[in-house]
C-alpha cells in the first residue's frame, strides 16, 4: 500500500512539473487595417484567435485537475467515501486558487 501510494504521489508530481509546457504560446502575427473612415488615423490590429485549448480553458482545466487529483488521493487514503471527499476538497481548493488567489495579470 505505501508503495502505491507512493507511486501515485510521484507521478502527480511528475504531471504538475510537466504542466508549464501545455501553456507554451504561438507565434501571433499582426495584420493591420486601416479605418475606412476618413477623418480617423487609428489601425486596428487583428491577432486572430490563435490561443490553444489550454489558455482558452485554463480555469476549467485546472479546477477538473484539482478535483482529479483530490480523488485519486482521497481514494488511496480513505476508499469510495475518501474519493469523494478528495474531489470535493480539491475542486474546492484549485477553485479557490483560480479565481481568487491566481494573478491574472503579468507585469513586466
Amino acid at each position: 500500500m505505501k508503495k502505491l501510494l507512493v507511486i501515485l504521489m510521484c507521478l502527480m508530481l511528475l504531471a504538475a512539473t510537466a504542466m508549464p509546457t501545455f501553456a507554451r504560446t504561438r507565434h501571433r502575427h499582426h495584420r493591420a487595417y486601416a479605418s475606412q473612415y476618413a477623418g480617423q488615423r487609428r489601425v486596428y490590429y487583428s491577432y486572430g484567435d490563435r490561443r490553444t485549448f489550454w489558455q482558452k480553458h485554463r480555469d476549467k482545466l485546472t479546477t477538473a485537475i484539482g478535483a482529479g487529483s483530490g480523488a485519486i488521493l482521497g481514494g488511496a487514503i480513505g476508499g469510495g467515501r475518501g474519493a469523494a471527499i478528495g474531489t470535493v476538497v480539491g475542486a474546492g481548493g484549485a477553485a479557490l486558487y483560480t479565481y481568487k488567489i491566481r494573478k491574472r495579470h503579468r507585469t513586466y
